[in-house]
């Protein structure tokens, strides 16, 4: 029987496959070689690694250690040490807290005010416990308290010193604190730094309960000091953002005198 080859079809030559197969296995040896030098590569700085870990272990385990006893005591610190003291903080300033609250309804103001500033019944003023618990949220809280009771007893400077030193994540509450410094001032006749503090009070959180009441207070302020443009300014801005606020009741013949 007859065999025929495609048309077109040419056989390679011996010669020619012979070549084909020794360029493809230059190419494979090529990148045999490569890998193996990655691979020798990653095997030399492991060494190195390990070498490194084995002369600095004891530097190594130090930390580590330290690190751990740090994070230990850390958590002994606040288990054994702040949280009793929170609480404890929390147990003295209660009596405090009620004679400021009757002080604050109008009964003997004068004497309850005092009172929770110096201590009764056995248990801690403001005073005192803002100085033997500073740095917990009671011994905070209690330079809210102290600075509060000072500005309603007339010791403005007391009153600027403890609002000074109290700080809130609360925001109405660390507005109030802003605004009460600048009543302080105002009630020393320094108009200027208790514009200053309204205007912080005004501006730190904006809502519907400290921001009228400020900006009420910072507009008047500004008028009484000549400063008409800013005046108008705050006045202004009662009338069109807090128009549903008591502030906004009188605010129009405030804006008539400012402009």
């Amino acid at each position: 029987m007859a065999t025929y080859n495609k048309r077109g079809y040419k056989a390679p030559k011996e010669k020619e496959v012979k070549e084909v197969n020794e360029e493809q296995q230059v190419i494979i040896d090529e990148k045999d070689s490569t890998t193996a030098g990655v691979f020798s590569k990653l095997d030399e700085t492991a060494s190195k690694t390990e070498d490194w870990v084995a002369k600095n272990q004891k530097i190594i385990i130090g930390l580590v250690a330290g690190i751990a006893v740090a994070t230990i005591g850390y958590l002994a610190y606040q288990k054994f040490i702040e949280n009793p003291k929170q609480d404890e903080a929390a147990n003295e300033m209660f009596v405090a807290q009620q004679n400021f609250q009757k002080a604050t309804d109008g009964v003997a103001s004068d004497s309850l005010y005092k009172l929770a500033l110096n201590g009764s019944e056995g248990k801690f003023g403001f005073v005192q416990i803002a100085d033997q618990y500073s740095g917990t949220d009671a011994g905070n809280l209690a330079n809210y308290y102290a600075g509060m009771a000072y500005l309603n007893t007339g010791k403005f400077d007391d009153a600027i010193k403890y609002l000074g030193e109290f700080k809130s994540e609360d925001l109405i509450l660390s507005a109030l604190a802003k605004g009460a410094i600048g009543d302080a001032y105002s009630q020393k006749n320094q108009q200027k730094e208790a514009l200053e503090y309204y205007v912080k009070a005004a501006e730190s959180n904006k809502n519907d309960f400290t921001t009228p009441r400020f900006l009420l207070k910072a507009g008047k302020t500004a008028l009484a000091l000549g400063q008409k443009e800013d005046a108008l300014k705050y006045f202004t801005d009662i009338k069109e953002n807090f128009d549903a606020t008591p502030e906004a009741a009188s605010v129009d013949a405030l804006i008539g005198l400012a402009q």
